[in-house]
């Protein structure tokens, strides 16, 4: 009796655990947030000519940090080619905006177009740092708004002591005043650096 009065008792706790287990729900994961829409202040028009230039500026940077030159020089001409063909009468500004805005980029297409001529690695290297300096004065003048750019530091692009800068889209440090083929350092010092701005200007909705 008493065994099958046990055997009664598994009998139902089996049945209320199948179905305590049959009648829950299964957890369903949470749906990804959407990600607040960038919407940019200037005209399409602009930003994609602006995109064009900045590409150009990342594959002169990114031929420095492999010691390429002969890379580095095509890209600065085509650096030069899309400063001079920025639509800056788009954007959004006042004529004082407007008219420093092509002061730079004016700037930014003469030593781009000087880049080339400079004398070898090293003063890559200088001119490099001045087209940065050009640039990063434009974006902010301009209010560039498309997506995020650092502007890094390398506090010893020069003579070990001298600080440069560079910009990039992302956070990587890849030190284009060092490399990863420095006669000195090999590659160990490719990322040395630090972000010291950034430029992020969107309106999120």
């Amino acid at each position: 009796m008493k065994k099958f009065i046990l055997l009664v008792i598994v009998f139902i706790a089996a049945g209320f655990l199948a179905y305590k287990l049959l009648s829950e729900k299964p957890v369903q994961p949470a749906p990804p947030k959407d990600e607040a829409l960038r919407i940019s202040k200037n005209p399409e028009t602009f930003n994609v000519a602006f995109d064009s230039l900045l590409s150009q500026y990342f594959a002169v940077r990114d031929a420095l940090v492999n010691w390429d030159t002969l890379t580095a020089d095509r890209a600065a001409y085509g650096l030069a080619a899309k400063a001079d063909s920025l639509p800056i009468r788009q954007i959004k500004a006042d004529t004082g905006i407007i008219l420093t805005a092509r002061s730079l980029a004016a700037s930014l297409s003469g030593d781009a177009k000087g880049f080339p001529g400079s004398a070898g690695y090293e003063g890559r290297r200088q001119t490099f740092n001045m087209l940065t300096d050009e640039l990063y004065n434009l974006l902010r003048t301009v209010r560039y708004d498309k997506e995020t750019i650092y502007h890094m530091r390398c506090p010893m692009a020069f003579k070990d002591s001298i600080e440069g800068f560079w910009l990039s889209d992302n956070v990587q440090i890849m030190n284009p005043y060092l490399g990863n083929k420095s006669p000195k350092y090999g590659r160990k010092e490719l990322g040395c650096g630090e972000i010291v701005d950034s430029i992020d200007l969107a309106k999120k909705h």
